[in-house]
């Protein structure tokens, strides 16, 4: 695949602690503009992977490159800066500031990460903008994030991933709450936005109901071996 966004080789990683687990991926890639499915049960790694890709914790050895950089050539203030350029990040709980307005959360990325600021030119019509998109009300930007239903605090925290146009987006189980109905809005919204500009998509769930809406599914089991040793 010589168009990958995203490919891990090798990667190995062991947390340390009483219980001890270890992780290791022989090999996984993200093509430019793909959709991926990570299915994987709770204890599966599906969340160390996400560490592992978006640099928050280094592999003990391996390769984790993104966009022809291994992370392991930046320092922990240069991952930091890549990862806000690089990727978005949509959070399981939405993790928005909830005394914040819509525009505050939105943009927040924005603050970290000046190529994605330069990219997104008008930062305030940008984000209306992508409100209205994803079927946020008009005047929605000013509201503060604590009065939003779930349903538009979901679509704001697509929103923030989405903004300025980062070439990966990573979702962490963002449709776990969601009746059937809303899953499929949700992911009609996802991939008209990501689709609209050759964005790849990595999304984690334990629903393999999702899978026929990716372009491929992948299954913890078959990527990553797992080992756990009570010590």
């Amino acid at each position: 695949m010589t168009d990958s966004i995203l490919a891990l080789s090798g990667v190995a990683y062991h947390w340390p602690g009483r219980a001890s687990f270890s992780f290791e991926v022989p090999a996984l890639q993200v093509a430019t503009g793909e959709t991926v499915l990570l299915l994987g049960e709770s204890g599966s790694g599906k969340s160390t992977l996400l560490s592992l890709i978006c640099g928050t914790i280094q592999p003990d050895k391996g390769v984790v490159n993104i966009e022809g950089t291994d992370l392991a050539s930046l320092s922990g203030g240069q991952r930091d800066r890549f990862r806000a350029e690089h990727i978005g990040v949509i959070f399981q709980q939405f993790n928005l500031l909830p005394f914040g307005t819509v525009a505050d959360n939105i943009l927040l990325p924005l603050r970290f990460a000046p190529h994605r600021r330069k990219r997104t030119g008008d930062a305030g019509a940008a984000a209306a903008h992508l409100c209205a998109a994803l079927g946020l009300p008009d005047g929605t930007t000013r509201a503060k994030a604590s009065t939003l239903s779930v349903g538009q605090q979901q679509r704001v925290a697509v929103a923030r991933a989405l903004i300025g146009q980062p070439p990966l987006i990573i979702a962490d189980e963002p449709t776990s709450a969601l009746d059937a109905n809303s899953q499929s809005a949700f992911l009609d919204l996802l991939f008209e936005q990501t689709a609209r500009h050759n964005t790849s998509l990595l999304m984690v769930s334990h629903d393999p109901r999702l899978g026929e809406r990716f372009d491929r599914v992948l299954h913890m089991e078959n990527i990553a071996h797992v080992t756990r040793e009570v010590l």
